[in-house]
């Protein structure tokens, strides 16, 4: 049917910060979503309360509000704005269960709000796990044996009858949150509990483990009037028993025979239909690998992290295309964006394989649980196309950003000292690195029949293996011949991964290549494996004869941030659609190479041409010199383009924007002291150490406490403060071993207010939008602080003298584009870092001062003056309304992980909340952010070293929240306002904080924190 036209205006719910499980898939969604219901003329409204994301860019909805995501903020909004209908189903499960929440209490029936997509019986059917078991046993699908249940001992009753291993799922949590498996009564008590305190409905499902089947998902796409198209089917490397956001994925199905895959995308296909889904939606089933059984795991009913692997592996808009079948648009009246020529009724058909690989925290977190299972710990991903596995699987792998050594010998550092028989062991518990565990037991000798006893990883996929690590072996032991090396080419190998196993020069490969028949190609992703004629800039490199990338000309090539880990999140890609936007604006082709799913600047309709690959220096330069671009802007993709820079500019690249010589006078140590001592600017007294004893002098000779942090990191990685020689000697291990060879920084410790200034420069004068102070104290990474604007305890003179410096700094350096400064005031403002390139807070700040920062940047970059862009130097007046940025942490998805805030970043996302004063702006921010109420009071629990904050203590108990220190064991209180944990060292601290997390009570793990949630709440109710 066509377009609905009794709709005017639709509301998104969007997902509100990223945190694991939920993450920058659903900004690629949300922003799809809306650009696409505004294309075919529909009022839009966005709710969202992160920041960060292009989806809360004001071009993007036609009205967004940056508010919580709670029931209350949205029925408020809805009242106001008056919608004909809602959309929840591109805003995660977050956008999802406050839809059934609002229809639940019968906000969208008073209202007269229509719920688009998939309707709520549809909803309820899918993710209410008894009604989806109803549903499956009509349509004669298999699930396995379960049960729903309340309370643990009718969970215990269920185990003993169907025995175990069991998992249990609970129902309404997002990445599985509260699910594992057991294998007998002790374990079934401590899982199933967990999960019943973590589901909103106290509800579980416990079934029979089918761990060791194939897991396989199918994105379906259904219309209104029932055709239905799978967009694509997902494979796991890893069998069922680990998430599948945790599980290497390949994409087509690479094990299945094609009577399995008919029966599973039949089975597929029936459920869909039968539930009635309009729009994306995701089924997970699992392949007995020795007979003709399967079982259906899951649906989602709606679009998930998968739509988004699905969409970019394919080329197919699946959040594009569902929000058109939303407003009531069918398949086969929505043109295919990529062929332009076919409809979207065109099921893809793919002539490459995609493989994905998560990222993970556990280079930040050495001591966190690194064992995968059933609840997600990833942080996000890369994805890779190649012609073959073992290509795709390597170029995503290059893509990973680990251990450099690991990626290029694709041996774990202590594979050499583990035996064949203590691999074997190893590789039986899934973790983050298990894959290169499996190339050191194949290395050693490992069978094929051995390796799938081990890991029940079909053994199709470990021959893959196999064949990567003999290609190995034979470029170690053979004579390397130009055919040779056109062989490994041919699965992956790059030209490090050559050199990293053989004695050859860089211009010896280079000569090797050149006397090939074949070389490096780009071919287009067309969803139509080259049957039809395509028109889309997305391509992939492999090995062949014909090249379908023309160079654009009068390109510019900007470089993504690859995968979102912490440290390194979703802001950046926020800047880089910024700065493609801009240099389109201004005539140029923009060109954007980057290898993350999940994110809007992989999206093929930003750039002007898209170049899924990885962020190395042979992958950049490979396209670099097809393309020949005017230059390369490196500024927005984090610390990823930065640590490229030097090597481009040694191959005669272009650097648009601050030259490596500005960034080496911020990056490396001695430079940046020179330019301060120079310009008379006051920081911290420090010294640089490359070894242990040099470390050892340098903080004597400062005086304990000392700040220790590689140079060249971002997110704080392996930074810390230290007290002692034995803490020093703790922490100067891992620091050492990240820094690349890199000095380690050894600062003396000074407490202050620590503050923050993004600049934008024309390399002559330097405009300042606004300067944000930190509420918790300097020693707490900038990422993880709450950080409030305009500033709120500094004084007139202080700030003067900050633009000063950032001024002062950003001319020294010939910066030319974006920098962030941050200080510490204290005795004296003290400069502690620049960071030459954009930052995380750069979306925060164009969100409250309605500039797109990033933009302006880079008509900067491209040759504009401050004065050609209507900026004056100086500072950028500040605001009546207070704005602070909260940090979002994932601590329950990382046992073992460390709470305590402190110079390493920890948090995954952020949020905003805004209000006349600083107490109403912390009040909104805290909903999403520390998920807590802060108008609620009530009793607390704290440790033992935070019962010693006597002051602290005393404001609490006054403040509405009566303290109880915390001992090992005890009954949990009921109705608990937080807690409060500053130190997670010992072994009562961090059963408290597992227990709170457990009990998903509200987890505070900075004094400071607690403070100014105490000191605005005695403000509020001194004004009420």
């Amino acid at each position: 049917m066509p377009k609905r036209t009794d709709l005017n205006k639709i509301v998104i719910i969007g997902s509100g910060p990223i945190v694991i499980g939920q993450a920058a898939e659903f900004d690629y969604a949300g922003s799809q979503a809306c650009l696409s219901l505004k294309e075919e003329g529909y009022d839009t409204v966005l709710i969202n309360s992160n920041p960060a994301t292009i989806m809360t860019d004001d071009e993007i909805a036609d009205k967004v509000y940056l508010e919580p995501l709670t029931l209350d903020s949205v029925t408020a909004i809805l009242k106001k704005e008056k919608p004909d209908a809602i959309l929840p189903t591109l805003g995660g499960q977050t956008g999802l269960n406050l839809a059934v929440e609002l229809a639940k209490k019968g906000i969208l029936a008073d209202l007269g709000i229509e719920l688009l997509g998939t309707n709520l019986h549809t909803i309820n059917q899918a993710e209410d796990r008894e009604a989806f078991k109803d549903l499956m046993k009509d349509l004669n699908q298999p699930i396995p044996p379960s049960k729903t249940v309340y309370d643990l001992k009718t969970g215990l009753d269920f185990a003993h009858e169907i025995g175990y291993p069991v998992i249990i799922r609970p129902a309404y949590t997002l990445g599985g949150t509260g699910g594992g498996f057991a294998h007998n009564d002790t374990e079934m008590e401590t899982v199933l509990n967990r999960g019943l305190t973590m589901s909103p409905e106290t509800e579980c499902l416990v079934e029979k483990s089918i761990a060791g089947y194939k897991e396989i998902e199918f994105e379906v796409m259904r219309d209104h009037k029932g055709s239905s198209i799978i967009v694509a089917g997902m494979e796991n490397f890893d069998p069922v028993g680990v998430h599948t956001g945790d599980s290497i994925v390949f994409t087509p199905t690479q094990t299945l025979t094609d009577k399995e895959y008919q029966r599973l995308r039949d089975a597929s296909l029936t459920i869909v239909n039968a539930l009635k889904i309009e729009g994306g939606c995701n089924v997970q089933l699992a392949q007995d690998p020795y007979s003709e059984h399967y079982y259906v795991i899951e649906v989602n009913p709606r679009v998930s992290r998968s739509s988004a692997l699905a969409s970019k592996a394919t080329g197919y808009p699946i959040a594009k295309i569902a929000a058109k079948i939303a407003v009531g648009l069918n398949l086969d009246e929505i043109i295919n964006p990529i062929t332009q020529t076919t409809y979207a009724m065109f099921e893809p058909a793919l002539d490459y394989v995609v493989a994905k690989i998560p990222r993970f925290a556990f280079d930040k977190f050495y001591h966190a649980d690194r064992k995968l299972g059933t609840q997600m710990k990833a942080t996000g991903e890369v994805m890779a196309i190649g012609s073959n596995i073992e290509e795709s699987l390597l170029k995503a792998v290059q893509s990973l950003e680990l251990d450099s050594q690991m990626q290029t010998t694709l041996l774990p550092d202590d594979a050499k000292n583990k035996s064949l028989d203590d691999l074997l062991e190893t590789i039986k518990t899934p973790t983050d690195i298990r894959l290169f565990e499996l190339f050191a037991a194949i290395c050693k000798g490992a069978t094929i029949e051995q390796l799938h006893d081990s890991t029940k990883i079909d053994e199709f996929f470990l021959s893959k293996l196999i064949n990567i690590i003999n290609m190995q072996k034979e470029l170690m032991t053979g004579m390397l011949t130009s055919s040779l090396v056109l062989k490994a080419q041919k699965l992956g190998f790059d030209d490090d991964m050559i050199k990293a196993v053989t004695n050859v020069t860089d211009d010896e490969l280079t000569k090797l290549h050149s006397m090939t028949d074949q070389h490096l190609v780009y071919k287009m992703v067309d969803t139509c494996a080259a049957e039809f004629e395509s028109f889309t800039p997305y391509f992939y490199s492999t090995i062949g004869n014909e090249n379908e990338s023309k160079p654009l000309g009068n390109s510019v090539i900007v470089l993504g941030a690859g995968p979102i880990r912490i440290g390194q999140g979703v802001e950046f890609d926020y800047t880089t659609v910024h700065s493609v936007k801009a240099l389109q604006a201004a005539g140029y082709n923009a060109i954007i190479i980057n290898n993350n799913p999940e994110t809007v600047s992989t999206d093929f309709s930003i750039s002007d041409k898209l170049y899924f690959e990885p962020l190395t220096i042979d992958s950049v330069m490979n396209i670099v010199n097809l393309e020949k671009p005017i230059g390369v802007i490196v500024q927005f993709g984090g610390q990823t383009a930065i640590n490229l820079t030097q090597q481009l500019t040694d191959r005669g690249v272009k650097i648009l924007g601050t030259n490596m010589a500005g960034i080496e006078q911020t990056e490396n140590r001695h430079d940046f002291e020179d330019l301060l001592i120079d310009q008379n600017i006051a920081h911290p007294a420090g010294d640089t150490a490359t070894d242990i004893p040099g470390a050892h002098e340098i903080a004597t000779k400062l005086g304990y406490p000392v700040l220790v942090r590689p140079s060249f990191v971002l997110g704080g990685k392996g930074m810390a403060i230290v007290h002692d020689q034995d803490e020093l000697n703790d922490y100067l291990v891992p620091a050492l071993k990240h820094s690349h060879g890199e000095p380690i920084l050894i600062d003396k410790y000074i407490k202050g207010t620590e503050c923050e200034v993004d600049i934008l420069s024309d390399g002559k004068q330097v405009f300042i939008p606004g300067i944000m102070e930190h509420l918790e104290g300097a020693g707490v990474h900038s990422g993880d602080s709450i950080a409030m604007y305009p500033p709120q305890t500094l004084t007139t003179s202080q700030k003067a003298e900050i633009v000063q410096i950032a001024t002062k700094i950003g001319k020294s350096v010939h910066c030319i584009g974006m920098m962030n400064i941050q200080f510490i005031v204290a005795d004296q403002v003290y400069v502690i870092e620049v960071n030459p390139r954009a930052s995380r807070t750069v979306p925060f700040m164009s969100k409250i001062t309605h500039m797109h920062l990033a933009q302006l940047a880079t008509q900067l970059i491209i040759g504009k003056s401050l004065d050609e862009i209507d900026l004056q130097p100086g500072m950028y007046p500040e605001p009546d309304s207070v704005y602070v940025k909260a940090p979002v942490f994932s601590f329950a998805k990382l046992p073992g992980a460390p709470t305590a805030l402190s110079p390493e970043m920890k948090s995954t996302g952020e949020d905003l909340g805004h209000g006349k004063t600083l107490a109403e702006a912390l009040h909104k921010a805290f909903f999403d952010s520390y998920h807590f109420d802060s108008d609620q009071v009530g009793p607390i629990l704290v440790t033992p070293h935070d019962a010693k904050n006597t002051e602290l203590m005393a404001a609490l108990d006054a403040g509405g929240y009566p303290h109880q220190v915390y001992q090992m064991g005890q009954k949990w209180p009921e109705n608990l306002a937080f807690v409060l944990a500053t130190e997670d060292e010992s072994s009562l601290a961090k059963q408290l904080t597992t227990r709170a997390l457990s009990h998903e009570v509200t987890l505070f793990t900075a004094s400071d924190t607690v403070a100014a949630l105490v000191k605005n709440a005695q403000s509020a109710s001194a004004k009420q």
